[in-house]
C-alpha cells in the first residue's frame, strides 16, 4: 500500500514539474479547417479549458468591449492615457486600478491562433509610481506588471493525412498575462 502511495506521489510530482517547466502537450490529430468553427474548442480540450470562464482576463473582455462601443457612440478617440495625478476624491467608488499608486488600464489583445482569442491585458499608465503626499509621479519607484499564468491553446498549421488538405493541430501552452501593476524598487 505504501509503495502504491509513493508511486502516485512520484507520478504527481513529475507531472507538476513537467507542467511548470513549460513543456507543451500536443494533440497529434490534424483537424481540417472546415471541421471546427472559428474559435471553437476541440472536444479533446474542452474539460481543460472549462476554467477559462473564471479567469479575469477572459471575464473582462465583454466589459471592455461594451465600454469601447459606448465610447464610439460618443465619438471619443482612443488613446493611451498618461500617468494620472492621484486625487483622493472618489477613492471609495473608483476601481482599484484608478486608486493604485501604480495605476493601470486594460486593453484587449487578439491572437487569431490562440484560444481564447481575446484576452484583457493590464497596461501600466506610469513609468514610476505616484507619490501619495504630492499626488504626482515619482521615479523613486517603478511600475511593473503583475502577471498570472494561464493555459491557452495555440493553433499550428498541418496537412491532413487522408487528403493532404490544410488543417491545424492544437498545442496547450502556458502564457503570462499581465493582470495589474505594482510599484517596485528601481533596479540599479
Amino acid at each position: 500500500m505504501r509503495s502504491l502511495l509513493l508511486l502516485l506521489i512520484l507520478l504527481g510530482w513529475t507531472e507538476a514539474r513537467r507542467l511548470s517547466s513549460g513543456q507543451h502537450r500536443h494533440h497529434s490529430h490534424c483537424i481540417r479547417a472546415d471541421e471546427l468553427e472559428d474559435g471553437e474548442v476541440p472536444k479533446v480540450f474542452r474539460s481543460r479549458t472549462a476554467r477559462w470562464a473564471d479567469h479575469p482576463s477572459v471575464q473582462l473582455v465583454p466589459v471592455l468591449e461594451n465600454e469601447q462601443s459606448g465610447r464610439r457612440r460618443h465619438r471619443r478617440h482612443h488613446h493611451k492615457p498618461g500617468c494620472p495625478n492621484l486625487r483622493l476624491v472618489n477613492t471609495l467608488t473608483a476601481d482599484i486600478s484608478e486608486r493604485s499608486i501604480s495605476p493601470w488600464r486594460y486593453i484587449i489583445k487578439e491572437d487569431a491562433d490562440r484560444i481564447p482569442r481575446h484576452l484583457a491585458f493590464a497596461e501600466c499608465l506610469c513609468n514610476g509610481c505616484i507619490d501619495v503626499k504630492t499626488g504626482l509621479e515619482t521615479k523613486d519607484l517603478t511600475s511593473v506588471t503583475v502577471e498570472q499564468s494561464m493555459m491557452v491553446l495555440k493553433r499550428k498549421p498541418c496537412r491532413h493525412p487522408e487528403d493532404d488538405a490544410e488543417g491545424f493541430v492544437f498545442e496547450t501552452t502556458t502564457i503570462k498575462v499581465p493582470v495589474a501593476c505594482a510599484c517596485a524598487l528601481v533596479r540599479s
